[in-house]
């Protein structure tokens, strides 16, 4: 699929690809023209000669992917996309940028037919593609080994722009993709030195191509708008199949623009109706109508489709006969690429749940040991922490450069990098892969948590070391506000457990999810393991349950994770007064969202007075618990020093906490 064509033809289908995206940005009057003008030569040769699909087939596992980074130039890729034949009319592209379209304002992985990755904040998208192909990698170690036909032949392309590789996540994927060794990812560079402010020497003037051998890449350079030129790049990257590709293309922004070529005028905003039709003129193209697509260029993309559609169904046949062949592979491929998860999960890991006093880090260990027999694609790894953060697939080897049939990752201290990991894994198709930090860092790890939120990920993120009973390390590592932070978050189910029991349950439903993203919240200190309550209010997979309570109580408490024993204590301590209070324990506050009217009103009546007990941030707390509410935690940074000392002088004891509930009832 690497032969060239006839140069009249590609000229006309450049041009195509070039003016339904400036046509697009026209009629939205919002948009970026520039990008996709000056990639289009580069994106043509890429997906003309090379890129490896089916629009028939956009889920076929052993398709090529691409991801465009530079996700502000989507009108190239959804161009591309109308072109090669995938369920995107050109109704769509006249939609560009509006209410309900397919075509938004940078590409949404899930919301448009062929998008491979949810690309807005610049280095996500190629530090998801390294996601991507270490994936690709691991599942290639696992089933092209035995057998002649290879069920792993796809590659990992990447447009990625100027701001990609600025942005500090790239410097970090890139880095771990060199170490790793991760062949058939190849990066064309849109080398168009042009940001928003003007050209890219005003802060930036290194030699991407010198750091990037450094990283321990394959790096050329090539003229973006030679065809050839691009297609020998791609030709040896290929070849080289024991290190990532970089390809610095030099284009020109807005290609083809009288006025605006190589300006940063051509970069976030309509050439203007003067512009684009100077333009048209310039480069020979009809001026009406808008959207024109020539009908050789349509038969040229179909035919390439045909061709995607011959490669799969020749794969598909290899295949089946690979599956009668080797159906203990096949038993395996299918777990893992359908991320196999018991529909009792949560039930299997209670059988084993820790029942002794403990911190949840180390009954996440536990877990974590029986999660991984039940679920074969279960795998993941930490920041450099994970002695710390104990999630350590025990049993299974360590994933490192050219070793890939393992389970365990390490990221190195790189949590940017691990959060884009764990996204391109998921975008990529196969396993489940989880992440682990100290719970202040996942701060670092924001943009790629909020992606995942947004496309829907089923991403699982371990975060110990959960409150200021981190102790001696200190303030700057003490997250107080980073609990709340999380449940901002729109999708994001966070887990915060109480003891081993709750954080089987915690790791079981975040095993099930299939729509978002889940954090466990577990804690580095010891916690009791707490007897509880049974009956229709004690069901703890509905985010938040009754421990403990009676009829007839005088009010609620509400607490997670390493407070909820102190709800408990000061229940217990009241009662001896004649108060009584009930307990909730409010394992994921998103899912008891989700639960129905009845049952949150049952749990907490809106006629009781309510309190929340929390080592964090108390105003989030005050929409459950109402004006007249009590709410326990923490609202200035802490401080270094043993935990026991910072629990008695935050007021976060046994006797602090009874006695301010003790106050507050009066």
């Amino acid at each position: 699929m690497a032969a060239a064509i006839d140069s009249n033809l590609a000229t006309q289908a450049v041009n195509t690809i070039k003016f339904l995206a400036a046509d697009a940005v026209q009629k939205a009057n919002s948009g970026h023209p520039g990008m996709p003008m000056g990639a289009a030569d580069m994106a043509f040769v890429l997906w003309s000669r090379y890129l490896r699909f089916d629009p028939n087939a956009p889920d076929w596992p052993d398709r090529d992917r691409f991801v465009l980074s530079a996700g502000h130039g989507c009108m190239l890729q959804y161009a591309l996309l109308h072109l090669s034949g995938y369920d995107l009319p050109l109704s769509e592209l006249q939609a560009f940028r509006q209410w309900g379209s397919k075509t938004p304002g940078h590409p949404e992985f899930g919301h448009t037919v062929g998008v491979e990755a949810t690309t807005g904040p610049l280095g996500q998208g190629i530090s998801n593609a390294v996601g991507m192909a270490l994936a690709r990698q691991m599942l290639a170690a696992r089933f092209n080994e035995e057998s002649d036909f290879k069920p792993i032949g796809n590659r990992i392309f990447v447009i990625a722009s100027d701001g990609d590789v600025m942005e500090g996540v790239s410097s970090e994927t890139c880095s771990l993709a060199g170490h790793l060794k991760l062949g058939d990812l190849i990066v064309l560079y849109d080398d168009n030195r042009i940001t928003i402010e003007g050209e890219t020497d005003l802060a930036f003037s290194e030699e991407v191509t010198e750091r990037y051998a450094a990283y321990g890449w394959h790096v050329q350079a090539a003229d973006g708008h030679d065809h050839e030129a691009v297609a020998t790049a791609i030709n040896q990257a290929l070849a080289e199949r024991g290190r990532p590709s970089l390809i610095k293309c030099r284009t020109h922004i807005g290609h083809g623009s009288p006025n605006k070529q190589d300006t940063s005028a051509a970069h976030g905003a309509p050439l203007g109706d003067d512009e684009l039709r100077a333009t048209k003129q310039a480069l020979g193209w009809p001026l009406e109508p808008a959207f024109h697509v020539p009908e050789e260029v349509r038969r040229f993309f179909k035919a390439h489709a045909e061709e995607g559609l011959q490669l799969r169904t020749a794969w598909e046949e290899r295949f089946a006969e690979w599956r009668r062949e080797r159906p203990q592979a096949a038993e395996t491929w299918d777990a893992i690429w359908g991320r196999r998860v018991p529909a009792d999960i949560t039930e299997k890991l209670l059988k084993g749940a820790p029942t002794t006093d403990g911190a949840t880090r180390a009954h996440g260990s536990t877990v974590l040991q029986h999660a991984a027999q039940h679920v074969p694609a279960l795998v993941g790894g930490s920041a450099d922490l994970e002695p710390s953060t104990k999630t350590y697939i025990k049993g299974a080897a360590s994933v490192g450069p050219g070793e890939y049939l393992g389970r365990n990752l390490h990221y190195g201290v790189r949590e940017h990098a691990m959060g884009a990991i764990v996204n391109g894994m998921l975008y990529y198709g196969a396993f489940r892969p989880y992440g682990a930090t100290f719970l202040i860092f996942s701060d670092y790890m924001r943009p790629a948590i909020r992606l995942a939120a947004l496309a829907g990920l089923p991403a699982i993120y371990v975060f110990t070391h959960d409150s200021i009973f981190v102790g001696e390390d200190g303030p700057t590592h003490e997250p107080i506000e980073q609990t709340s932070s999380l449940r901002l978050i729109p999708n994001l189910h966070v887990f915060r457990p109480a003891d081993g029991y709750e954080t089987a349950v915690a790791w079981g439903e975040a095993l099930k999810r299939t729509d978002g993203p889940s954090a466990l919240l577990l804690s580095r200190q010891k916690l009791p393991a707490l007897a509880r309550a049974t009956g229709e209010l004690s069901d703890p997979r509905r985010g938040a349950y009754l421990i403990a309570g009676d009829d007839g109580p005088d009010a609620v408490v509400i607490a997670t994770g390493s407070e909820v024993h102190l709800g408990l204590a000061a229940r217990e301590a009241l009662a001896a007064e004649g108060k009584r209070l009930n307990v909730v324990s409010a394992l994921c506050l998103e899912v008891f969202q989700a639960q129905d009217q009845a049952y949150r009103d049952r749990l907490l009546p809106r006629d009781l007075p309510t309190a929340s007990i929390e080592a964090g941030r108390t105003d989030p707390w005050a929409r459950l618990t109402g004006r007249d509410g009590l709410n326990l935690g923490i609202d200035r940074f802490g401080a270094s020093a043993p935990a026991g000392e910072l629990a008695k002088q935050f007021g976060i004891t046994e006797e602090s906490v009874t006695q301010r509930l003790r106050e507050w009832l009066g």
